[in-house]
Formats: C-alpha cells, sequence, structure tokens
C-alpha cells in the first residue's frame, strides 16, 4: 500500500522560481479566466475519455501529492477538504502553507466514503492507493453510483499488467499531464502550461550537469519494509527523478509503480547510491540504520561507502515537489562523483 507527502513551486502572475517553490496566488487572480460553471469538459483520464458536466466547486483530495497539485495551481476556493495521514512532514514552511490553513482537514487517515459525503464533495480527487481501493469499498465506480464524479492521478493508474500494478507512462509525463488536465477542467490553462514549462525547465537545467553514459550511478530507493524492502518501479516519480538527476534506478525493470522486492535483488544489482523516503511511524534515521546494519548489504556499494540520501515522501509521490527533488538528488549525485 503506498502512504504519502510533497511541496514544490507555484504562480504568481508570472512564474518566479525560489529554491525549492515559488508562491501561487489564489485562484482567478492570474489573469486566467476559470471556466463558466455550467460547461461540460471531457478529459482522457486512465486512458478513458471521462465528461464532467459542470466545474467542480467542492473537490475532496486523498494525500499530499494530490492536494499540493491543486494548491499549486492555485485552486484551493475549490477545495472542500482533503485527506492526510500525520506521518507525511511538516506542512507549515511550504510554499502553499496558506492553502493548508484555508482548507479543512477532513481526516488524518486516508479518504472515506463518509469523509466525501459529509463535505458535499462534487469531485475527488485520488488515486489507486493514494485513497481509492477496493477493499476500503472507496472507488471511482462506488462514488459514481451516488452520482460523485472522481479523477485519478495518473501516476495510479492501473496498467493490466496484473490485477494491482500502476503506471501508463513516464513519472514527469502523469505530473504534467494532470497540471494539464486540472488546468482544462478548471479553466487555468494558462496557469497550468506557466506551470509545466517551468517544471520542464528546472528539470533540463539538472540534466544538463547530469552524469552521462557509464558515469550515471546506479541508484535504490528504499521506502520501507525490512523483511522485503518497498521500491520504486519504473511508473513511480522516484525513477525519472533518478534518471534525470544522472541516475539509474536499479528497479527500473519492474513495470510497476510502488512495489515490493527482495533484498537479494538488491545485492545483486549493487547500488551505487540509496535514497531514503522520510515519512511514516519509522524515522528515516532509523531507516540508516537498518540499512548500514542488515548483514545482507554489508558488501553492497552504497552502505559500504554511507552514500545514502533523505528525500520527504512528499518529493516522491507524483506531486509539484518532483522538479525540486531532480535537483537535490543532481547535486548529491554530482558532489559523490567529485569525490571519487
Amino acid at each position: 500500500m503506498r502512504k504519502l507527502l510533497a511541496a514544490s513551486l507555484c504562480l504568481l502572475a508570472t512564474l518566479t522560481a525560489t529554491g525549492c517553490g515559488a508562491t501561487v496566488e489564489p485562484s482567478g487572480r492570474t489573469g486566467t479566466s476559470e471556466r463558466a460553471g455550467t460547461s461540460a469538459v471531457t478529459l482522457t483520464n486512465c486512458g478513458r475519455e471521462v465528461t464532467y458536466d459542470r466545474v467542480p466547486q467542492r473537490v475532496v483530495t486523498n494525500d499530499v501529492g494530490i492536494t499540493e497539485l491543486m494548491f499549486a495551481l492555485g485552486l484551493e476556493d475549490r477545495m472542500a477538504g482533503f485527506a492526510m495521514p500525520d506521518d507525511k512532514g511538516d506542512v507549515a514552511d511550504v510554499p502553499w502553507k496558506d492553502g493548508y490553513e484555508k482548507v479543512r482537514w477532513l481526516s488524518r487517515d486516508r479518504l472515506t466514503k463518509e469523509n466525501v459525503l459529509d463535505a458535499r464533495a462534487d469531485l475527488v480527487f485520488a488515486g489507486w492507493n493514494y485513497g481509492f481501493s477496493e477493499d476500503t469499498g472507496l472507488t471511482p465506480d462506488a462514488l459514481e453510483k451516488l452520482g460523485i464524479p472522481s479523477y485519478l492521478l495518473t501516476e495510479s493508474c492501473r496498467n493490466g499488467r496484473t490485477d494491482t500494478s500502476r503506471g501508463i507512462m513516464p513519472p514527469l509525463d502523469a505530473l504534467y499531464t494532470d497540471l494539464a488536465n486540472l488546468g482544462r477542467l478548471f479553466g487555468v490553462e494558462e496557469r497550468a502550461d506557466a506551470l509545466i514549462a517551468d517544471f520542464e525547465q528546472q528539470v533540463a537545467d539538472v540534466r544538463a550537469k547530469a552524469p552521462r553514459g557509464a558515469d550515471r550511478p546506479t541508484v535504490f530507493l528504499y521506502d520501507s519494509g525490512e523483511t522485503q524492502p518497498f521500491t520504486s518501479g519504473r511508473y513511480a516519480a522516484p525513477d525519472q527523478i533518478i534518471s534525470e538527476a544522472g541516475g539509474v534506478n536499479v528497479m527500473h525493470d519492474i513495470e510497476d509503480s510502488w512495489t515490493t522486492v527482495g533484498w537479494e535483488s538488491v545485492v545483486e544489482r549493487d547500488p551505487e547510491t540509496i535514497v531514503i523516503c522520510d515519512y511514516g511511524d519509522v524515522s528515516a534515521e532509523r531507516k540508516k540504520e537498518f540499512l548500514l546494519s542488515h548483514p545482507p548489504l554489508r558488501n553492497v556499494s552504497a552502505v559500504r561507502h554511507r552514500r545514502i540520501l533523505t528525500l520527504d515522501y512528499a518529493d516522491l509521490v507524483e506531486s509539484p515537489r518532483n522538479p525540486s527533488a531532480v535537483a537535490a538528488l543532481g547535486a548529491y549525485l554530482r558532489d559523490v562523483a567529485g569525490q571519487e
């Protein structure tokens, strides 16, 4: 199961990058007219066309990355609330802390049907294992029976390889697809286009300085798990964060997003760097201590050289924090390369 968190850059009338983020004006204040409430829009979401009869006014979101996509587009005025566990990090200092202060925190757990109904939601923006699950009964089909539309996070789209495997496109393409779709749905296309262009430029700047060819270090993403590690295949955000930063995800061959593997496969692939996803009940420091002391990993290059970087959960799920995560990992990998 996937647990989550994120932050990044936003918009003013003109987009101004400032470190890990930029400031965003609330919706309707960037010179872009929002759509009239009654005009229908048809979007392609997870490979199928979905028509939304009107502009949502009471959107409910699940988890940090999805919530911050709305904030990054300045759409907090269109939100009725969000669900997010307490283990997703400190949101007091993110670029859109005003959004967190303004929008109601419905649940400090995953989203439920009761949350949705209590909020009188007219759209639920969530994803498979990001709020939607057959186990809980909260699914797009269940919401449709209640007359409530949904939008699925593209990173979470099921791909049909198994009943649960997820991912239909490169992770940053998924981010840009969702921003563009939300821009169309809410009539803030210019805002979305500017944000996408800024993110693409940030990533391109890192890519231009990244190691190439045989110099690209191998990287393992460690989310959690001691008996078996939970990690990123090719369709979760870390895969492209790693590649754009100049590395190679050792689990790139796995055609899934977030998934469990065996320690033997980590040892066999001998990553030169490990990235820890910081969230949950187990601290990043405790995760690092485990990796450094876990006997099967003693001869893995990243462990022997103590090349372990921590990034926040919100950096590593689809979110507007992904470009700043590319920059942070890129700087780390260049620093490591400079030491050799």
